[in-house]
């Protein structure tokens, strides 16, 4: 069954005045950007939203971020800012880290990332602070890194690079922040890696504690980007434990379904982990932007995100943050989270019945993963048909994939946005039925050189256009921003 559309519930006339008006103001200076502007939500209208880590964030959300908290500088932390007249950033920077608190559960919020990098950067020193730098520190008879000496601070320095992390491999489903060479993190820590089952695709819980027992990581990250499944976070702690390590999750993908209380007893990673991270956009429906859950033990550290690594707070973004954290705080964000849920393993369920070949065989999340191998194709000619069709989706890699990271061998999918708009059971299923008519009707094209390109593709006469226009009814009965006119 849909849930109601209005899971952004907002006044349409009200809202159509404030973006015609906004509109004209940006007109006035860059056309461009105004064009633009209206371009994209003209786009989102018309196309079936499966990337899994986007969403339709509200009107008061959006309008929220387009004001004059903008123009001021705020570093530092609440009510101990290094630039005068902050009282009104402290204002709406408590206002966002009470509702996280309160919605999460946590001991403490930091707010002030600007984006899942940070807020992972921001959790990575705040841990090395913790464990690593206060030791050495008092054994200097220093109150700061800063005021180290010379040789003190190169001590410090043999010792940070010789700290480790184990996160979970980029092919079963880890994210590129968890300690990989191409990124920053992998670049602060020796790292290593803990893959899924070759067979099920699943976590195998004692393979993780026997690398953990093995490699003997400082941190122990848990957490994905591709990944269709709960993981049992007492279980992590427990691993995490036994070998000394902290244990930090980063839930930017399902801190949605966290805060929906889909995500439950083992499987919330807030009162299991040390240091939870997210992004505040994704299933959770905010502002592009990240967040830091943490126990008391880091809360001193975490808050010297800025300007640890991060640079001046985005005012205006902490204070969409916290517009969408009240949003999600009401009971409708619990029933908008559970049909995210549901309308996932409908979506599989969907896709296995036609004979597609999931990662996994479903979900228990708000994603799935399709190894489109058996279509003949890669990744990036499975996303691109799909786009051509009036279906947005991201190529991704599949576990142990022979197409590597860019062509991979597989398509990620999820249900927040769509669920935003209103779709349910039924919407889903009919979702599915286009993605394998899309597939089946999708070839390889040949290369000059007389093999198959990976990028090159053609789908048969008809197909795309037809797509378009099943995907057009649906989206019609379901519209984005029910109401608000653009002008």
């Amino acid at each position: 069954m849909p849930i109601e559309n209005a899971t952004l519930p907002f006044d349409a006339a009200t809202a159509s005045a404030a973006y015609q008006n906004a509109l004209q103001v940006i007109e006035s200076v860059e056309p461009t950007v105004a064009g633009a502007i209206r371009s994209e939500l003209a786009d989102q209208r018309s196309s079936l939203k499966l990337i899994a880590s986007e969403n339709y964030a509200s009107p008061a959300v959006l309008l929220t971020m387009g004001t004059w908290l903008s123009d001021k500088y705020a570093e530092g932390t609440i009510g101990h800012r290094f630039y005068a007249a902050c009282q009104n950033i402290d204002t709406v920077e408590q206002a966002a880290v009470d509702h996280a608190t309160a919605l999460f559960g946590a001991p403490h919020a930091y707010v002030q990332p600007h984006s899942g990098i940070d807020a992972n950067l921001v959790a990575f020193w705040a841990i090395l602070a913790q464990r690593i730098e206060l030791p050495a520190l008092e054994n200097a008879g220093a109150k700061h890194v800063n005021d180290l000496s010379e040789a003190d601070w190169q001590q410090l320095r043999r010792a940070l690079g010789d700290q480790r992390a184990l996160g979970m491999s980029l092919d079963a489903g880890g994210h590129l922040t968890h300690g990989f060479r191409p990124n920053i993190s992998g670049k602060m820590f020796h790292q290593s890696s803990y893959g899924t089952d070759e067979k099920t695709g699943l976590l195998d819980y004692e393979k993780v504690r026997a690398t953990a027992k093995e490699f003997r990581p400082l941190i122990l990250i848990a957490g994905y980007s591709a990944y269709p499944r709960k993981i049992n976070f007492a279980t992590m702690r427990e691993i995490a434990d036994e070998v000394g390590a902290v244990l930090m999750v980063d839930m930017a993908h399902f801190a949605g379904l966290v805060a929906g209380k889909v995500f439950t007893g083992d499987y919330d990673p807030v009162p299991h982990a040390h240091v939870t991270t997210t992004t505040t956009h994704k299933s959770l429906r905010g502002p592009r932007g990240g967040m830091v859950l943490c126990q008391p033990e880091f809360a001193d550290s975490v808050d010297r995100g800025c300007p640890m690594v991060l640079g001046g707070p985005l005012g205006h973004v902490m204070a969409a943050k916290a517009v969408a954290l009240a949003e999600a705080r009401q009971p409708a964000f619990q029933t908008y989270a559970q049909a995210v849920a549901d309308n996932a393993v409908t979506l599989a369920e969907g896709l296995m019945k036609r004979g597609v070949r999931l990662v996994t065989n479903g979900t228990e999340n708000h994603l799935a993963l399709l190894d489109v191998t058996s279509f003949g194709l890669t990744g990036r000619q499975a996303e691109s048909a799909l786009l051509d069709s009036g279906i947005v989706t991201n190529r991704n890699a599949i576990p142990r994939d022979p197409n590597g990271a860019w062509y991979t061998s597989g398509v990620r999918i999820g249900t927040p946005a769509l669920t935003s708009r209103g779709f349910g059971a039924e919407e889903f299923d009919r979702v599915a039925e286009l993605i394998v008519d899309v597939l089946t009707a999708t070839s390889p094209n040949a290369a000059a050189s007389g093999g198959a390109s990976k990028a090159k593709y053609a789908i048969a006469d008809g197909v795309a256009g037809k797509t378009h226009s099943a995907a057009d009814e649906m989206l019609a009965a379901n519209p984005l921003y029910p109401g608000l006119d653009l002008g």
